[in-house]
């Protein structure tokens, strides 16, 4: 099916297309009748009776009536980033499950099912990288029943907005019923120009390979100190930054050329101290020394604090994961 519209805009995409991503034109109707034009740009996931779901790459799903499609095209995947390190979505989803691991897992099919006694949603959903092997519903259920042995909610760790990315999945899972509870940011950029950058109290920041008491009291996010530990210290070469008196903490996984930075967190009283850059500044001349030359990072998209930290280290954004917690 291709539809024109005055001569000028067409539609050329159809049902065929689920999947691609799109870049399609509405017209909307305001209270007045007076016509307005919308853009809207993402994969199309569902195209049915009348209606295209486009899921967009923050995760947020949009739905248009193809009444009142004006054009609409298949377009190429995001361009490259011009800034930081090349990297595919499948290389930084899986380092980052290296870097923070679960106590127990499971494969199914190709997705892995982690679990570590409800320390943090990240060790503790699914990492669907791949087909499960199995119809969509069978994994769900599997899934569900597999966290529900655990006493443990059923999350899905889905990702947006890169070539390769779950926006199918996504829609699917939403469709039975699945919420986004969480989202974040991943981001990627150059190791060397944060080591670089002029933190005078870098100097003092300590660095250990394990986590102590005053760190996990700092991170603030523990109810079991062994399990978090754990999980904390696994990884390939695990770094973790405190400064004295717990004024600001941070974690560093080294993994090849990758360094990838996590609970990077300060004392309220003492925020816009520069601790965040100076506890950064040290973990990265560490794991450059072990021959890292990219970073990367995962940023809850709420967190505007956070990113305007990262935004003046040079991270830019790769993608977005959300996770989906099963319908109760």
């Amino acid at each position: 099916m291709e539809i024109t519209a005055g001569g000028l805009l067409e539609v050329r995409i159809t049902p065929a297309d689920v999947g691609k991503r799109v870049s399609v034109r509405r017209v909307e109707h305001g209270p007045g009748g007076a016509p307005a034009f919308m853009d809207t740009v993402g994969v199309l996931t569902s195209w049915t009776e009348g209606v295209l779901l486009i899921t967009q790459k923050n995760g947020k799903s949009v739905r248009i009536a193809e009444s009142s499609l004006v054009a609409g095209k298949v377009v190429p995947a995001a361009p490259a980033r011009r800034r930081g390190p090349a990297a595919s979505f499948e290389e930084l989803a899986r380092v980052a499950a290296r870097s923070w691991q679960p106590l127990e897992s499971e494969r199914l099919g190709e997705w892995t099912l982690r679990a570590a006694a409800g320390f943090t949603r990240r060790a503790n959903s699914v990492l669907p990288v791949g087909e499960p092997g199995i119809p969509l519903d069978d994994a769900l259920a599997r899934v569900t029943s597999w966290y529900a042995e655990r006493d443990l909610p059923a999350y899905v760790q889905a990702a947006t907005g890169a070539v390769g990315t779950q926006e199918l999945l996504i829609a699917e899972l939403e469709r039975r019923g699945w919420a986004a509870e969480v989202s974040a940011e991943v981001r990627t950029g150059a190791l060397a120009p944060v080591g670089d950058v002029d933190a005078p109290a870098a100097g003092a920041v300590r660095l250990t390979r394990t986590p102590d008491e005053e760190w996990l009291g700092r991170y603030g996010k523990v109810t079991d100190p062994e399990v978090a530990r754990r999980v904390l210290v696994a990884g390939p070469s695990v770094w973790f930054a405190s400064l004295a008196g717990g004024r600001a903490i941070g974690r560093c996984v080294v993994d090849g050329r990758w360094a990838g930075f996590a609970a990077v967190t300060v004392d309220p009283a003492h925020r816009r101290e520069g601790l965040a850059t100076a506890v950064m500044a040290a973990l990265a001349r560490r794991a450059l020394e072990e021959g890292a030359s990219a970073a990367w990072l995962q940023v809850e998209t709420d967190n505007a604090g956070a990113r305007g930290l990262y935004d003046g280290l040079g991270f830019v954004t790769h993608h977005a994961y959300h996770h989906y917690r099963a319908a109760r």
